[in-house]
């Protein structure tokens, strides 16, 4: 089974190798790169717990009330959405279509157990 941290170190990679132009300054990837691999050792036991899923536009979002998991959630989210934007105005394309894409690639990676959302909006244990 892959680690959380394969797959922080995978989906980054990706980025870098696929948009060597610099998908963000190559100081704010490290900086975003370093906050989501800290912040995994947060969301691996909320997802675990049921606390937080992953949803179908890429994002993680609460599943039942944790005070712990407020601000987790708030911080990962900024930093996937400035990936996602800035992948976006590199392909031409939208933020929203990124996510969408990454919450496939997300759910597919996922542990069982992990709370995720299919694409009709409806939640279902992986």
């Amino acid at each position: 089974m892959k680690t959380p941290l394969f797959r922080l170190v995978s989906f980054v990679a990706l980025l870098v190798c696929a948009f060597p132009a610099a998908v963000l300054h190559a100081q704010d990837l490290g900086a975003v790169k370093a906050r989501m691999s800290q912040r995994l050792a947060q969301l691996d036991p909320l997802k675990a717990k049921g606390a937080i899923g992953e949803n179908n536009r890429g994002f993680v979002e609460a599943r039942a009330a944790d005070p712990a998991a407020g601000a987790v959630i708030s911080a990962e989210n900024s930093d996937r959405e400035a990936v996602y934007a800035a992948l976006a105005k590199q392909t031409g394309t939208s933020s929203d279509q990124i996510g969408r894409a990454r919450a496939k690639q997300i759910a597919a990676g996922s542990a069982p157990g992990v709370w995720v959302q299919k694409e009709d909006g409806t939640w279902q244990k992986k």
